[in-house]
């Protein structure tokens, strides 16, 4: 079964930048979309960014113009570059992939994969 490995989190100073990475352990079919999520604690898993399989990308309102994200559709990787990060940016993201994959023998269609995440603390 596929995997998904998040890198780049860490502690930062508010106003400082961070890059997340998402690579996958196995190959896809097709990748319908791929994203990046974040929940804090105490709240529910929130869509960061995504980007579709033709290009194009949606922003939480609160990260427009701090986030990009991008791809390498070569190597199925997902990245965010985050600056000018605040404290409420301050959760664990997550990557996000929607995709065909085989596995087995067996086809899994328009499957949810999820890394096991990456904590970003942004300090005051």
């Amino acid at each position: 079964q596929v995997q998904l490995v998040e890198s780049g989190g860490g502690l930062v100073q508010a106003g400082g930048s961070l890059r997340l990475s998402c690579v996958p352990s196995g190959s896809f079919l097709r990748i319908n979309v791929m994203g990046w999520y974040r929940q804090a604690p105490g709240k529910q898993r929130e869509l960061v960014a995504v980007i579709t399989s033709g290009g194009n990308t949606i922003y939480q309102d609160s990260v427009k113009g701090r986030f990009t994200i991008s791809r390498d559709t070569a190597k199925n990787m997902t990245f965010l570059q985050m600056d000018s990060l605040k404290p409420e940016d301050t959760a664990v993201y997550y990557c996000n992939v929607v995709g065909d994959t085989l596995y087995s023998g067996t086809f899994y269609g328009d499957y949810d994969f999820w890394g096991q995440g990456t904590q970003v603390t942004v300090s005051s």
